[in-house]
């Protein structure tokens, strides 16, 4: 039997929830696309944003607007037109890109807490260690790396069979919500999913928590309160995204499924694909003296070419 399409499984069914939900997802939807244009352009403009640090924060504003715009566009979708269906290939094309934006994701919060780690451990060797060619390297690598891990997931799922059922329970077209309605023997590819999550996910945020282990030593050994203070601030918007993004993710994908409920499930994918791209510009601007200083200037620049324009 050939599969054409799927049923997702929005969230509510009731009127006023359905209403709140749109709504709610309209505006994460905006925040976070608007929110994450807002920091790539900053970055692009201000000189004294051309750093390591904002060359990773630049690449993950990109993936975290592909990330909303691969999932909540479809969620709107259904909840203004109440068709709940999505084409076989829109399906695989919608996993694709989420499975792609989560990686990345991981792989750009790794590398800034590299970044980090060099930062506070080796300071003098910062400017010679993370230079703009070894960012470059990091990240173009990493982005193949991935792209290409995705491509053979999407292989693995693209060919299960889907005989008893084609409706999805989840708000979009999720790896593991797929295997569950497939009618072909998947105990190889959950073996294989369950490894890619150890060494994807696990071993990523070990790397991350060394990391800090070995920063917070080290901030610990300066002596001046200011300069522990200076050096703890620089990694704070770092360490609220990590947690914000791996917390959901580590328990949803790595607990029992006996353990939790689909709604349950549900929510906690809705904050590391909805709420944690929206919140990134707010952590990484309102937390950061650079990034409001870029954003007075660019204010005070297009304030300048207003009043000239009209004069």
């Amino acid at each position: 039997m050939t599969v054409t399409e799927f049923s997702l499984t929005p969230l509510s069914t009731s009127k006023i929830n359905e209403i709140l939900i749109f709504t709610g997802f309209l505006f994460m939807y905006l925040l976070a696309v608007v929110g994450n244009l807002i920091i790539i352009l900053l970055i692009c403009t201000a000189t004294q944003l051309r750093t390591p640090m904002y060359f990773f924060l630049c690449n993950l504003s990109s993936v975290d607007i592909i990330y909303v715009s691969t999932t909540l566009p479809k969620m709107l979708s259904i909840t203004i037109t109440k068709d709940k269906t999505i084409s076989y290939y829109g399906c695989i094309t919608q996993l694709y890109f989420s499975i792609f934006c989560t990686t990345a994701e991981d792989s750009i919060l790794t590398s800034m807490a590299y970044d980090r780690y060099v930062a506070v451990c080796s300071p003098l060797h910062y400017s010679l260690i993370m230079t703009r060619k070894v960012c470059f390297i990091i990240v173009t690598s990493c982005m193949v790396l991935i792209a290409l891990n995705s491509i053979m997931v999407i292989l693995l799922i693209s060919t299960l069979s889907f005989c008893y059922s084609h409706k999805i329970n989840h708000f979009f077209c999720e790896s593991r919500a797929l295997m569950v309605i497939s009618s072909s023997d998947i105990t190889g590819r959950e073996i294989v999913f369950f490894a890619e999550d150890i060494c994807l996910v696990v071993f990523s945020f070990l790397f991350i928590l060394i990391s800090y282990a070995r920063i917070f030593s080290s901030i610990l050994a300066i002596r001046s309160a200011k300069g522990q203070l200076k050096a703890f601030s620089s990694c704070s918007s770092h360490i609220i995204t990590v947690l914000l993004f791996y917390g959901p993710i580590i328990f949803i994908y790595l607990k029992p499924d006996s353990k939790q409920s689909d709604k349950e499930e549900k929510l906690l994918s809705m904050l590391y694909m909805a709420v944690v791209p929206m919140l990134n510009p707010f952590v990484y601007s309102l937390r950061n003296k650079e990034v409001l200083g870029a954003i007075r200037k660019f204010v005070k620049k297009i304030t300048r070419h207003t009043k000239t324009e009209i004069i």
